[in-house]
């Protein structure tokens, strides 16, 4: 089975939401780190304190055959398309994989079964 790494950059306080709508599109765990938005403009300042964004990254594992269906999810759900918004998601192809859930890769091949 060939799996994909999927990358999700949501706004913090959205977080809960983009995980369920991953979750409901298929997506088993998920690796969460915190981070902070920087981009191209300045940065505000406001009573000498720097706004900064922050931002979660949501990592997920998933079967090649599932991951444009999670990602469109997270694209409609987190209007992706909108440059406001601070959201992205990528994917990447995975080459070699080592220490995946049994159960997880149980669900995915039941799951790959059923899309075919």
């Amino acid at each position: 089975m060939k799996f994909v790494a999927l990358t999700a950059i949501v706004p913090e306080e959205r977080e809960e939401e983009a995980i369920a709508v991953a979750k409901e599109a298929g997506a088993g765990a998920v690796t969460i780190v915190h981070a902070r938005m920087l981009g191209l403009r300045e940065k505000k300042i406001f009573f000498g304190l720097t706004l900064e964004e922050n931002v979660t990254v949501l990592y997920f594992i998933l079967p090649r055959r599932l991951s444009m269906k999670v990602m469109k999810a997270l694209a409609k759900a987190m209007d992706m398309e909108n440059m406001e918004n601070s959201c992205m998601a990528y994917t990447m192809p995975l080459e070699h994989v080592v220490g995946l859930n049994m159960e997880e890769l149980q669900k995915f091949e039941e799951e790959v079964k059923n899309l075919l």
